[in-house]
């Protein structure tokens, strides 16, 4: 009987599609461990998570087959068994997520995920069919539990496998990043998990951005008693090898290194800069481009591109109107300097006066109002896009959540382009990341360098400078009222009377606000990708129809 075990967990990344590439990489932490007895990858590691309709594609689970067989046919060499996430279509057709193990040369056993997730990010009853109650595994004398992520967030899979008389629980994880929520895997679901049990247990996670998702890692190791025996770090790439000793009392793993894992706001800071970077880097493009206007969202998003791809690829452009106040020209150059990135200055007088021309006829009869600025708005989208299409960088924009709920963002303008790191950030964050990285240099950075801003940008009134003296808190209640009223129409879905009866707010006010977050709808559907930071992001999380006549006030 086997008296001691050597697991190595492999916090990795994934490309999502790219099977050769991900097998690859799973074959070099193999051969870093030869001396253990079985290596851990995250949920769907051959294929990458989430795959979304790709996975529908005949093909890919054809050839996720055949890796699968010739990573088993490579584990005849007598080194470590291998743990591997894949897709397996059956007889009849349906596709199932499922983790493998591999040793001696063969596919040992396969388990199919039970509880499939369809809320909020996740829409795995789309494309898998659920697997049944899994069976424990029984390999080299131990009994293995393999419950696959979505199954140890509910107590029915690990119930059943420490029924079945599994000695560890190993649960690999496709689980993205949101605010608070490692803390939450460790204490409220896994932890939880361990309790019921009494069994202990390894959550494995990966890393990386994918699309709207970034994963951080966060993996971890709990005794049967609750106690955490191991913590990796979160945002980066390990592999940790764990030693386990069976004794009367089952199975302990002997304690390690416990990482220290990111308070607010650095992790949010580290999931947007992850997320832009796997986004930028997998996407081909070279670098980005991005209007840097002498405001804080700009200038955050030219800091946080600079930590993701180094500031050799940050390419900012400077577009005053008749407008822009000589303070914003100097904050935007010196924001430019202290980052270290390439700025160009291009007016758009000349694009606006030839717009009035054109339109003066048409607009002969009528008061001058926000369709001019937007017209100023979609003149700096159109030039910045120029310059994308002619150079190549991605075009970055720069709008945060509170605007994007209100609809204070110009669709074809500033709305323009290819990912949008704040998207789902609040103003009161972004200001908060702001004072953030002025005093402080990330972990993930490729720009070491601080402050990265002039303290001016994050003191002063926020304006969009598209009229004389413009203030967003002229049309806005201030954004620490508004992101209060904002957090409760988006993330808890209260009525305009939950909202009044919380906070005291005039109930027009927020009735006004929860109006414009449901008439810029067709805003955000057409708005670029960006990272989900909260548990209601706009896109995979918050789908609303365009069309409604709901309100609550």
């Amino acid at each position: 009987m086997t008296e001691h075990l050597s697991i190595v967990l492999s916090q990795m990344t994934q490309s999502v599609g790219d099977l050769a590439a991900n097998a690859a990489a799973m074959r070099e932490v193999r051969a870093r461990h030869g001396g253990a007895d079985l290596i851990l990858y995250p949920e769907l590691q051959l294929i990458g998570y989430p795959p979304e309709d790709l996975v529908l594609k005949p093909a890919l689970a054809e050839r996720a087959a055949v890796l699968l067989a010739e990573l088993a046919a490579e584990t005849a060499d007598g080194g470590p068994a291998m743990l591997v996430g894949s897709v397996e279509r059956d007889e009849e057709g349906q596709l199932y997520n499922m983790v493998a193990l591999l040793d001696e040369g063969r596919i040992v056993a396969t388990r199919r995920k039970y509880e499939l997730p369809n809320y909020g990010t996740f829409d795995e009853k789309r494309v898998f069919a659920p697997g049944p109650l899994p069976d424990v595994v029984e390999w080299r004398g131990v009994k293995l539990g393999l419950p696959i992520c979505e199954d140890g967030w509910f107590p029915t899979v690990c119930g059943h496998l420490a029924a079945q008389g599994a000695e560890i629980l190993i649960s690999v994880n496709g689980s993205p990043y949101e605010i608070d929520k490692d803390d939450r895997r460790l204490t409220q679901v896994f932890g939880t998990r361990v309790a019921e049990t009494n069994l202990p247990l390894i959550f494995l996670n990966r890393i990386g951005g994918q699309d709207e998702l970034v994963f951080d890692g966060c993996s971890f190791v709990l005794d049967g008693d609750g106690g955490t025996a191991h913590r990796l770090t979160d945002w980066e790439a390990e592999e940790r090898v764990t030693q386990w000793t069976r004794s009367a009392d089952g199975w302990r793993c002997e304690p390690g290194a416990i990482a220290e894992w990111d308070a607010h706001p650095a992790d949010i800071y580290n999931a947007m800069v992850l997320s832009l970077r796997d986004y930028v880097t997998r996407n081909r493009f070279p670098g980005v481009v991005l209007g840097l206007s002498g405001g804080i969202d700009s200038a955050i998003c030219a800091a946080i591109a600079a930590d993701a791809l180094g500031p050799d690829k940050v390419w900012c452009v400077m577009l005053p109107s008749r407008f822009t106040s000589q303070e914003s020209l100097d904050d935007a150059r010196g924001c430019a300097e202290m980052i270290g990135c390439r700025l160009d200055t291009i007016p758009i007088v000349p694009a606006v006066e030839a717009f009035d021309v054109m339109l003066a006829d048409s607009f002969a009869d009528e008061n001058v109002d926000t369709t001019e600025e937007n017209v100023q708005s979609r003149i700096r989208g159109v030039t910045l896009m120029a310059l994308s299409n002619k150079f190549g960088p991605m075009l970055m924009t720069t709008g945060n959540k509170s605007e994007m709920s209100v609809g204070y963002a110009t669709i074809y303008g500033d709305m323009a382009g290819g990912y949008n790191p704040l998207k789902d950030a609040y103003k009161t964050t972004v200001f908060a990341v702001a004072r953030w990285r002025n005093a402080h240099v990330p972990r993930l950075s490729r720009n070491p360098v601080f402050p990265v801003m002039p303290a001016r940008i994050i003191t002063k009134p926020p304006s969009a400078e598209l009229r004389p003296d413009q203030k967003d808190e002229d049309s806005l209640p201030p954004y620490v009222d508004l992101d209060r009223m904002l957090h409760m129409l988006v993330e808890e879905e209260a009525s305009v009377d939950d909202v009044v009866a919380r906070y005291g707010f005039d109930r027009d006010a927020v009735a006004r606000i929860e109006r414009l977050l449901s008439i810029a709808e067709y805003k955000r559907r057409q708005a670029p990708p960006g990272v989900k930071l909260s548990t209601r992001n706009f896109g995979r999380d918050r789908r609303y129809p365009i069309t409604h006549g709901f309100r609550t006030a």
